[in-house]
């Protein structure tokens, strides 16, 4: 080969090698590079077992795997995630006030009870279009409501804690409740006269200093449960503007229920004085018939006696109970690149294998309910009656304000120095102007 020809196919190599480096060479092509996005996922310390991986302890074990997975696989940005781990006395700090800054979350799972305020901030994104048919039907319709507002979705239901009601099954047969006892590990649901049955019935076998049934207002402790029984002869609680109103038919007469039971001994004396955590001391030591329990509690209960389980009462006989829902949101802080990835990384984990580690507590999913029917044969009684939760933040503005002003009010109803009536009217009143002043700083993502 003489030097000029080797000299002509140096040249053409050199060429060939550029046009491999350059983009725009004829004859070949080249792949743009990925634009970089980096995605902040905030999580609180919380504590998580599943069935689908025995390895994870918290929360955030759960958000670092899953994302690792859904970075390998994701082929439309080069994507880094950052899972933050907060106190939870340090939510404030982590997600309302660092939002508009660069620690502002792109992502946040944690439970509904806090989170649904901050859909007023304006930052949480609807997530509708990331919702396909197959997850919306996964998830029962009474999760759906409690994550939704004037009809768009801002949060993802991923699993819960259900409090339901749990009772004696000593005092009952003592009371010759025998008909209640039952061997199946159900949650029962009893009609109001039933209800009414029952609590004449303990009051009379129970000794003095003993009771049938928890109440409490000593602070806002435990309150969403009181509430509960005030949607019982058919309340919304919640109108819908968003705002209290207990002075309908079904408010009164739910109020008035409460009253006759603490003219009639069924509650604890100075129930005005006590908090939840002393409802649930009474039952611990044979002194009230009836408390609130959760799968949470349910080790502590069985250690100590015999129990049964029963919705909280309601008028059309199905039973009430309030669930409280652990799940995601995505926040918009004005960068599109990053909400898409945020919402695909949601929607990862609710359409791969992912969506399993909801088994554990009280799954989101229908599916994973059914796959794993037999490790959640323990909880299998709350998943039974899941759809019958309601939404007792309303997913109003301040819900903190709210609750603030409940539990006095309740007072006035169990000292019984006020009118039902005028009952009704303060506490709608006072809930009311804590709405109110939510809602003249609520902005809603569009």
């Amino acid at each position: 080969m003489s030097k000029r020809i080797r000299k002509v196919l140096a040249v053409m190599l050199s060429v060939m090698m550029l046009c491999g480096l350059l983009a725009g060479c004829s004859g070949g092509s080249s792949t743009p590079s990925k634009k970089s996005v980096n995605i902040i996922v905030k999580v609180p310390a919380l504590t998580m077992n599943t069935y689908a991986d025995e390895s994870i302890r918290t929360a955030a074990e759960f958000l670092n795997k899953a994302a690792a997975d859904f970075i390998a696989q994701y082929e439309d940005y080069d994507v880094t995630i950052e899972v933050v781990q907060f106190a939870q006395e340090d939510e404030t700090a982590a997600i309302p006030e660092a939002l508009g800054t660069v620690e502002a979350p792109d992502v946040v799972y944690a439970g509904y009870f806090n989170i649904s305020t901050y859909i007023h901030t304006g930052y949480v994104t609807p997530v509708d279009d990331i919702i396909t048919s197959d997850i919306r039907n996964d998830i029962p319709d009474s999760w759906w409501e409690s994550s939704m507002l004037n009809g768009k979705t801002y949060m993802m239901p991923y699993l819960g804690l259900e409090n339901v009601l749990c009772f004696n099954k000593q005092m009952f047969l003592d009371a010759g409740l025998d008909q209640y006892v039952l061997d199946e590990d159900v949650v029962q649901n009893w009609s109001i006269d039933e209800w009414n049955t029952i609590l004449a019935a303990l009051r009379e076998s129970l000794p003095e200093g003993s009771y049938p049934l928890m109440l409490y207002a000593g602070n806002n402790q435990g309150d969403t449960h009181v509430m509960t029984f005030l949607r019982m002869f058919g309340s919304t609680f919640f109108d819908e503007t968003g705002h209290v109103d207990l002075t309908t038919t079904e408010g009164i007469e739910a109020l008035q229920w409460i009253r006759d039971g603490v003219n009639a001994g069924y509650f604890p004396a100075n129930a005005e004085n006590m908090v939840s955590n002393d409802a649930y001391n009474l039952f611990i030591n044979n002194q009230l018939a009836i408390v609130f329990n959760n799968s949470a509690l349910d080790i502590t209960m069985r250690e100590d006696k015999e129990i049964g389980y029963v919705n909280f009462p309601s008028v059309n006989g199905k039973g009430l109970n309030t669930t409280f829902i652990t799940g995601f949101q995505v926040y918009d802080n004005g960068d599109a690149d990053k909400v898409n990835v945020a919402k695909a990384f949601v929607k990862y984990i609710y359409e791969s294998d992912y969506i399993d580690y909801c088994a554990g507590a009280l799954p989101a999913s229908i599916k994973v309910s059914e796959k794993y029917a037999a490790e959640l044969e323990p909880i299998q009684k709350y998943i039974g009656v899941a759809d019958c939760g309601v939404n007792f933040t309303g997913n109003q503005p301040n819900w903190r304000g709210v609750r603030a002003v409940f539990y006095v009010h309740m007072q006035d109803l169990i000292y019984g120095e006020k009118s039902v009536e005028d009952v009704a009217k303060d506490l709608s009143d006072a809930c009311n102007a804590a709405i109110d002043e939510g809602y003249a700083e609520s902005t809603l993502h569009e």
